[in-house]
């Protein structure tokens, strides 16, 4: 078996260790009760439309729960702390499960839609499609949270529980369910005639495993066919709840699944220490204007992020600049106005915090409305200084 963008004698390993749809208790569930076939579903897989519109709900699941981590991760005092890098280490992994689900996408013929306001969830929400309903919202990190919430959202699929495309309880079923619809639409229709290579973030060296996280638990592949389209979707699974009762996200039991990280919060193992108070799904309208300019600028930062995604999976020389890119956004000028957010008390007691709110650019450069931004933010507290040094050193126009 051969996966594009990965060595050969890793991804043999990893595939061993595995347990493929074709032989998992989920494909025998489906068998067994007769729901195998994709179009027996309430919503049908039997096309390349069907399979792409669900192809985007994946998407749109992924990054629907990248805000709540982050916000709980900003609220723990101690980011050195296990229980933050441990978040961290999932966050980092949700991206990747974003940007092999883009990959996914483009391969089957789909055009991702990173530009507007489609994939950008707003807070409260429920997640996508679960049954249950799993309700999302920005709060601090707790045991509460990280069990009623975050593990609710990492369990693993049970033994014997049928693939589910339209209303699961688990991202397992979910994702057993767009195995099945793959090779059910793969037998009908060429939906690999064009996999827009050139569009697709598959380099492997365009991602870096974090503290918690190995590389032998998957990374960026080039999906263009059936067999490497599995094999993006077999690494969300183990990286994320993982396969009923497994622990393990690589062969070599170095890395925990997402669900497993989690326990290790809620038992104890790694313990939160302080958390701040940060206000409950937040608005910056409700800020005094001292706050408000820099949760401005954390929105326009954090819009800026879904513009340069859409300019990755767009192709063309200035993808691996537009890479760089997001993890200076993301990983540094996100996390430092956040950090300065967190720090500020409020009249209630509480303290602010990112609001991940759509912000509307009103100009034809995104990048000169956040420098804006930063000189206003910069002006009012010295601690953003660094932020706004940082984004007058940009070269790249969102």
């Amino acid at each position: 078996m051969v996966v594009h963008g990965q060595g050969a004698e890793l991804h043999d390993n990893w595939v061993t260790w595995a347990v493929r749809i074709e032989t998992s208790p989920q494909r025998q569930a489906g068998l067994a009760t007769g729901r195998l076939h994709a179009g027996c579903f309430r919503m049908p897989i039997e096309n390349p439309e069907q399979l792409r519109q669900h192809i985007e709900l994946a998407i749109r699941v992924e990054l629907s729960t990248i805000p709540p981590y982050l916000f709980a991760m900003y609220s723990i005092e101690d980011q050195s702390s296990n229980a933050a890098l441990l978040i961290r280490s999932i966050v980092a992994e949700e991206m990747l499960h974003a940007a092999l689900a883009t990959n996914l996408l483009l391969a089957v013929g789909g055009s991702p839609r990173y530009g507007g306001r489609d994939y950008m969830p707003i807070y409260p929400m429920d997640l996508p499609h679960h049954r249950p309903p799993l309700r999302l919202d920005l709060a601090p990190c707790s045991t509460e949270t990280i069990q009623d919430v975050f593990m609710r959202i990492e369990q693993p699929q049970a033994h014997g529980a049928p693939p589910e495309p339209d209303e699961f309880e688990s991202l397992g079923q979910f994702y057993h369910a767009l195995e099945i619809g793959l090779e059910h639409v793969d037998r009908r229709f060429d939906v690999f005639a064009d996999c827009q290579a050139n569009s697709q973030m598959s380099n492997p060296g365009y991602y870096k495993p974090v503290t918690f996280d190995v590389g032998e638990s998957g990374g960026l592949l080039l999906v263009d066919d059936l067999e490497s389209a599995v094999a993006a979707i077999e690494i969300i699974i183990h990286q994320g709840e993982g396969l009923s009762d497994a622990r393990w996200a690589d062969p070599n039991h170095k890395e925990l699944t997402h669900y497993h990280k989690l326990a290790q919060i809620n038992d104890g193992k790694s313990p939160l220490g302080t958390v701040r108070p940060l206000r409950l799904n937040p608005r910056t309208a409700d800020y005094p204007e001292s706050i408000r300019v820099a949760s401005d600028l954390f929105n326009a930062l954090y819009r800026g992020l879904y513009l340069i995604l859409d300019r990755i999976f767009s192709g063309g020389p200035d993808q691996p600049r537009a890479i760089g890119l997001l993890y200076l956004v993301m990983g540094d000028l996100m996390s430092r106005t956040a950090h300065f957010l967190v720090e500020q008390p409020l009249d209630d007691g509480t303290t602010a915090a990112p609001t991940f709110e759509f912000y509307e650019f009103t100009g034809e450069s995104p990048l000169e409305e956040i420098r804006v931004l930063a000189d206003r933010a910069a002006s009012h507290e010295l601690d953003l200084t660094s932020v706004r040094d940082a984004i007058e050193g940009l070269s790249l126009i969102l």
